[in-house]
């Protein structure tokens, strides 16, 4: 497991997987979400966005958490494991419910710089909506992954890919 791809709706857990893969596996994690935004959230042209993807899959060794399905094709062939959070709508509420409260006005650590957290109803909308309208695809592109290709359906998402790759793997 050297090149991970962590897929899966807001709130999910996908950067807190990462990090603790990227840890316990000593690899680098990239989180898109730092990449796609600069100061104020304001997004990134795509062409380069794009590239700066192409340049990260490229690399030897890493964990990469994020969506963004315009750039999953170089993720996807450099990748040896994708993993898809599937998390129930009421939870992802909680979560994003959770971190916006304590997070308020504040930068995450796998945001960009100058992205403090805020209240979005769009955004709330949109993973409201996530299970409905994006699901089935995310989850398909996990299941038939060639390499390693896991769903995760629990609440406690590295206990269970620890087990599941046996422990240390």
């Amino acid at each position: 497991m050297r090149r991970v791809v962590i897929l899966g709706p807001p709130g999910s857990g996908k950067s807190t997987l990462a990090r603790q893969l990227g840890e316990r596996h000593g690899l680098p994690v990239f989180h898109l979400d730092q990449i796609y935004f600069r100061p104020g959230w304001v997004p990134v042209e795509q062409e380069i966005f794009a590239t700066e993807v192409a340049r990260i899959a490229a690399l030897p060794d890493w964990v990469i958490d994020g969506n963004y399905t315009a750039t999953i094709a170089p993720r996807l062939a450099a990748a040896d494991t994708v993993i898809y959070l599937d998390v129930p709508t009421w939870l992802l509420m909680a979560r994003i419910s959770k971190r916006t409260i304590t997070s308020y006005a504040r930068e995450r650590p796998e945001m960009a710089a100058g992205c403090p957290e805020r209240f979005e109803l769009e955004f709330l909308r949109f993973a409201l909506a996530w299970n409905r309208t994006r699901r089935a695809r995310s989850v398909a592109v996990a299941e038939g992954f060639p390499g390693r290709g896991i769903v995760l359906r629990s609440r406690r998402p590295m206990h269970d890919l620890s087990r599941r790759l046996g422990g240390d793997a």
